[in-house]
């Protein structure tokens, strides 16, 4: 099935001063703005797709509209080329961290001219220059040259130009001085590669090392595959909070349609309200995640049921479960307990709650479930297996400490509606069916010594930290179509022999002009959001 309409998908395609005619107000979302506005660290988790991205734009832009009043300046850090550092130096991410936050911070400062070449408080975030006559500043090299290390796996590069954190941190207090500030308000993206620990233990170290009263940091990560590391204790150097929009929310249903109309023509605001149960059936398949939304109504350009039921089994028994199982390509050592995780939802939650629901149904019983308990002394590789389904978003960690039967203690989780539907003749009238009398206090138990559970024991051993850096060179070579692109935007690719990801990003605009029919214009599109596709694959 092909594509015919096509979504912004991701908030790095959309232009920072057009965000918030994107952003769909919830109470929960504000609520997450609202708290990425003060003074305390927050750490948001989210599964892939669930906004999180856009929650931080939607901070920076409400920010820089108050910076007058308010005297709190935003800045946005994406680190989702992190990715791409392959250097000698054991302290890279570090390094480049500090480089770039330090970049970021006077490109954000001179963009908005409140700062100008030269000033004193300055020198110190530019390398000890200032960048005068437009040139790139000491450290902005410095970033540059990390960010290009991936193509000469092994580079030494000069680090001497970037500061210690105490020096860091002077130099943001005397900016704010001079510049009459009382805060900066650091939001860092895609906060440090999910298949690298090492560097997301430098990076929470770094996040606690640099709060002082002049600065606030806040970061976007993913659930289950976060190492925050010993150093980093989350109840005294950050807030944690969950970005997980509930089906069960009675405003559910309207806020995602609200997110497709933001995007929609006329014809499709017009097939959406002809289709509505159609449409509702996707809604309640994405679990609340907005970019599976966007995807799957891509793949019913009408909302007919026919498109719609085809969308949702070619969605949840094929593309989600490809994206989850590629994470054993890179994710060195933990192949077992991805694999297993698939096979235990699939053959085991799936069909547990497909039988819990139609009992119930045929007892002439309303309550309905897409809910499950795991009791708290299962085993650690469960509990692993668990988290990793949650990074794809199959599986959605609700809460700790529930209540089973027995009074036994335990951690509650929903199952992706889509993959709960995709194996019903008819997924729409299933899903309306089970939205009708969905009940979070009804869920399946899997105690803690269930019997498979052993065979995951047995069969995973000991896991082993991934190191990126020695299979980079192999995912570079790998075909674009395991990127997450319209099939339009792939076949231009290939059109101009751009047929693997190594290509995709070293290519340039000029590059993406020689496809039949793409001016300077589209090439430009293309190329940004083949980039970001590009570079979301490497990071996970």
């Amino acid at each position: 099935m092909s594509q015919t309409r096509e979504f912004i998908i991701r908030t790095e395609d959309i232009r920072p001063e057009e965000v918030l005619s994107f952003y769909v107000r919830t109470e929960r979302d504000d609520q997450l703005v609202a708290m990425l506005k003060g003074p305390t660290p927050l750490v948001i988790e989210g599964s892939r797709g669930t906004g999180k991205s856009l929650l931080l734009r939607v901070c920076e832009q409400e920010q820089l509209s108050s910076l007058s009043e308010e005297g709190v300046l935003p800045v946005y850090v994406s680190f989702v080329k992190s990715s791409l550092l392959h250097t000698n130096d054991p302290l890279q991410f570090q390094h480049w961290m500090l480089a770039r936050l330090s970049s970021r911070i006077l490109r954000t400062l001179y963009s908005i001219g409140l700062l100008g070449r030269g000033l004193g408080a300055a020198r110190v975030l530019a390398g000890d220059g200032d960048g005068s006559a437009g040139e790139p500043t000491r450290l902005e090299k410095v970033v540059q040259d990390f960010e290009n290390s991936f193509k000469n796996p092994g580079t030494q590069i000069d680090t001497s130009a970037i500061p210690d954190v105490e020096d860091f941190r002077d130099s943001i207090q005397d900016l704010c001085a001079e510049l009459g500030l009382r805060r900066i308000n650091i939001l860092f993206d895609e906060a440090a590669h999910i298949f690298r620990p090492e560097q997301q233990r430098q990076f929470f170290t770094l996040f606690r090392d640099l709060r002082s009263p002049y600065m606030t940091c806040n970061a976007a990560v993913y659930p289950g595959v976060t190492a925050y590391g010993a150093t980093f204790e989350a109840a005294h150097d950050a807030r944690i909070e969950s970005l997980h929009r509930e089906v069960t929310d009675p405003g559910y249903r309207d806020q995602m349609r609200e997110i497709i109309y933001r995007q929609a023509d006329s014809d499709l605001q017009k097939d959406i309200e002809r289709n509505g149960e159609n449409f509702d059936a996707l809604a309640f398949a994405v679990s609340g995640n907005p970019r599976l939304l966007l995807k799957t109504v891509a793949l019913a350009p009408k909302l007919r049921s026919g498109e719609v039921q085809s969308a949702i089994k070619e969605f949840y028994r094929s593309n989600i479960w490809s994206e989850h199982s590629g994470l054993a390509e890179r994710y060195a050592g933990h192949r077992a307990l991805i694999d297993w995780g698939r096979k235990f939802v699939e053959e085991t939650i799936v069909n547990d709650a497909i039988r819990k629901n139609e009992s119930w149904k045929a007892d002439g019983k309303s309550e309905r479930t897409c809910f499950f308990w795991v009791h708290r002394d299962a085993p650690e590789a469960v509990k692993e297996a668990l988290r990793l389904l949650t990074y794809t978003g199959v599986v959605s960690k609700l809460d700790s400490g529930v209540v089973a039967t027995r009074r036994e203690i335990g951690t509650r989780y929903s199952i992706n509606i889509g993959c709960l539907a995709s194996p019903s003749s008819n997924p729409i009238t299933f899903i309306s069916d089970l939205r009708k009398g969905l009940s979070i206090k009804r869920f399946t138990e899997y105690g803690a010594n269930y019997s498979v559970f052993g065979e995951l024991v047995a069969e995973v051993g000991s896991t082993v930290e991934a190191d990126t850096s020695q299979i980079i060179n192999q995912l570079l070579q790998r075909s674009v179509e395991v990127l997450d692109l319209t099939r339009h935007q792939k076949d231009a690719l290939i059109s101009i022999g751009i047929d693997n990801i190594g290509k995709t990003l070293a290519s340039n605009e000029s590059v993406f002009q020689k496809a039949h029919y793409i001016g300077p214009k589209r090439s430009r599109k293309i190329m940004n959001v083949a980039t970001s596709a590009v570079l979301e694959y490497l990071s996970g």
